[in-house]
């Protein structure tokens, strides 16, 4: 019986273009200023000091670490603290009005079904939980936090490392034959079943790579009874 559910976000509740056609673009053409006019704040100069001890440049200028930060955005580098300042640069861009996130109407029915009948929702992304949280309040369809429970991104581990679910496990306290896992991509499903949790590929893209786990289109097709 699953009673807990954890998702992916990016092509699975929510439209990969959406966060490549509008949020690392924002994120992207804001960060040299948005860092210069920030950089003595607490938060932002942890951040940046991660930066430097992640490339060993520990005497590197702001300018430089923005280049080094622009250039990650462009090769989707999963590094953490790159996702805590784009998170910090889209929090300011959804108070503002400037976009609003969006997410499959089949993922916010369903989500919102499982948590009323009392199953545990949970966010595995690579992006930062306060980025997270912030798509998930700034929805089309409204805010959708009052249904998860836990967030989870990179301070975890990598999505396609089963020592990140071994993890996860320990937080959801849940065994993990009662937890399904659902993503659109197959290298982290198998992390997560070497660990045995149950699995489901969301196949938004007819043309994208599916593996062994069971598949689905949309979240309206999930039979929780079949998966367990």
């Amino acid at each position: 019986m699953i009673k807990a559910i954890v998702t992916d976000i990016e092509g699975t509740t929510s439209s990969i273009a959406f966060v490549h056609e509008v949020l690392f673009p924002y994120a992207r053409e804001r960060l040299p200023q948005w860092l210069e006019a920030r950089a003595g704040q607490p938060a932002v100069a942890e951040q940046l000091d991660a930066v430097r001890a992640m490339t060993s440049e520990e005497d590197a200028s702001v300018e430089r670490l923005a280049d080094v930060l622009v250039q990650w955005i462009d090769e989707d580098r999963k590094a953490t603290p790159l996702k805590t300042l784009q998170g910090m640069i889209w929090e300011e861009g959804y108070r503002e009005g400037d976009f609003k996130s969006h997410i499959y109407p089949d993922a916010a029915e369903c989500l919102k079904a499982w948590h009323d009948q009392g199953l545990e929702l949970s966010i595995y992304s690579s992006g930062s939980v306060h980025a997270q949280k912030l798509m998930f309040a700034h929805t089309e369809l409204g805010d959708i936090t009052p249904l998860i429970t836990h967030y989870f991104d990179t301070t975890l581990g990598a999505k396609r490392d089963s020592d990140s679910y071994r993890r996860m496990l320990d937080v959801l306290a849940v065994p993990p034959e009662e937890v399904l896992f659902l993503s659109d991509v197959p290298a982290e499903l198998d992390a997560a079943e070497d660990v045995g949790i149950r699995t489901c590929q969301l196949v938004r893209d007819p043309d994208m790579e599916t593996g062994h786990h069971h598949c689905v289109h949309r979240f309206d097709e999930i039979d929780l009874d079949e998966l367990a």
